[in-house]
């Protein structure tokens, strides 16, 4: 296998993505974001001993939509994410970074 020669990550994802800003790139960013909150929201679960069903139950959902959620195939809307994070026992901080 052929050495390459990588100078930092954004230049891997400019060649397998496309650059920032290009129509490939943002589908990229999208499908990472749905993988990274499903994992997120997946581990949380397990880690709580909650089934799949009654984290729906408790968001006012189904099954289907949790799996899909925790799957990536779907994102969640802001105020859906918010109640799937509460009902686990979680809290979102939004924080102003300074500089």
């Amino acid at each position: 296998m052929k050495a390459i020669n990588v100078n930092s990550m954004d230049e891997v994802l400019d060649n397998l993505y496309g650059a920032v800003g290009t129509p490939e790139r943002e589908n990229f960013r999208k499908e990472a974001y749905a993988y990274c909150v499903g994992q997120l929201i997946h581990d949380t679960r397990k880690d709580a001993k909650i089934t799949q069903e009654t984290l729906a139950r408790r968001v006012g959902t189904d099954k289907s939509y949790i799996s899909k959620v925790e799957k990536g195939i779907i994102e969640p809307g802001a105020g859906m994410f918010y109640r799937i994070i509460e009902a686990l026992g979680m809290k979102v901080e939004i924080v102003k970074t300074v500089g």
